[in-house]
């Protein structure tokens, strides 16, 4: 036991003039220690090498002795230590890395720089992520989407295939025969027809290279809203231009391909291109997902927020929407949001489908997000 500790030690040191313990490493051993030492001794050992295949043979090494977990972490350290992002356009390296959102996020950011020859095996890559993450969130979503709406579509008197029953008859056990065992159905309570969408969603997207992850939760959740029929839901992306990717909604693999991380930031132009396309505002919940960061006019940007505040849209400000821990954001511009009574808040892709149940329903986002998000504005 003591000696496994050691080599440990002598992994964690790296050895050579750091190791002090004495301890020698089989061959196995000594083929982890240098996939480690590729990565975080990269400084004095000369890194990955420049050619895919090493790479690729370094993934294969680090997948052999560790879990998809901890390989995962290894290969972000890796992209973003020895700045190997420019070999992900390789289709060796592509058939070899263990994919994840952070993955998708900088395949994003490559863009238009993988190879045609490529494309296909970058876009296999994605889809196995986005089929991973509609699988985890699809249901959910669906589901508290789908609830919060049926509550308040709730109507009196419906046809007999909408009526609520659990409702219907709580509502009529006063009216209860104890001769017949029965309880006469006074008043009938059920979900009306929906022949149109009941509320409007815009996800409003910022496609600076710092929102990367967001914006593929972004793409997940705006494609399992678009399949709902009960709303109408638009997709728009941005950076110092505007794009609407509704059309994609169809297909999230389409969708993300469609967004070109990085580039500079014009908030204002997004809200304004938002204004445009809201016809309902009190039916209409706008999800803003940026850090807030203005890189266009400020001050219009705000006399946006306040306008689209006053004509009733539920605005809702994320600076993050991943698992990554605190986002850095604009502070005075959150608060400046918090004061119009709009919150502003990081929230992680389990909490999202509440979040929307709860705007749908046109609940206090402040008081959900105090409730249910360690750190809100």
């Amino acid at each position: 036991m003591e000696t496994e500790y050691l080599k440990r030690w002598r992994m964690a040191l790296g050895g050579n003039a750091a190791d002090g313990t004495g301890v020698t490493l089989t061959v196995e051993e000594q083929r982890l220690d240098s996939s480690l030492e590729a990565v975080y001794d990269s400084d004095r050992r000369g890194g990955l090498g420049s050619s895919a295949p090493k790479v690729s043979r370094w993934l294969g090494d680090i997948r052999e002795f560790f879990p998809q977990t901890v390989v995962q972490v290894i290969q972000r350290d890796a992209i973003k230590r020895l700045h190997i992002d420019s070999l992900l356009t390789e289709k060796e390296m592509l058939a070899t890395v263990v994919p994840d959102v952070h993955l998708v996020a900088t395949l994003m950011s490559l863009g238009r720089a993988i190879p045609e020859k490529n494309k296909d095996m970058a876009r296999q890559v994605v889809r196995k992520v986005v089929d991973d993450l509609l699988r985890k969130l699809s249901s959910p979503t669906q589901q508290a989407v789908t609830g919060a709406l049926n509550r308040s579509a709730r109507r009196r008197n419906p046809r007999y295939n909408e009526i609520d029953w659990k409702t219907t008859i709580l509502k009529n056990l006063k009216n209860y025969q104890p001769q017949y065992k029965t309880v006469i159905p006074e008043v009938r309570i059920g979900y009306g027809r929906k022949c149109k969408a009941l509320k409007d969603i815009i996800l409003c997207l910022d496609q600076s290279g710092s929102m990367g992850t967001s914006v593929v939760y972004s793409g997940i959740f705006g494609s399992v809203l678009a399949s709902l029929p009960s709303v109408s839901t638009r997709m728009v992306v941005f950076d110092t231009s505007v794009v609407d990717l509704t059309d994609d909604l169809q297909d999230p693999v389409d969708l993300l391909f469609g967004v070109q991380l990085g580039g500079g930031t014009d908030i204002a132009r997004a809200l304004t291109y938002c204004q445009g396309v809201i016809t309902r505002p009190q039916d209409t919940v706008l999800v803003l997902v940026t850090d807030l960061y203005e890189g266009g006019d400020e001050k219009e940007m705000r006399k946006r927020f306040a306008s689209i505040v006053a004509s009733g849209v539920q605005l809702i400000v994320l600076p993050a929407l991943n698992d990554d821990g605190a986002p850095c954001y604009d502070k005075r511009n959150a608060e400046y949001l918090a004061g119009l009574g709009v919150p502003t808040f990081a929230c992680t892709p389990d909490k999202f489908p509440d979040l929307m149940a709860a705007a749908l329903s046109k609940q206090d986002i402040g008081m959900w997000a105090s409730k249910n998000i360690k750190e809100s504005h």
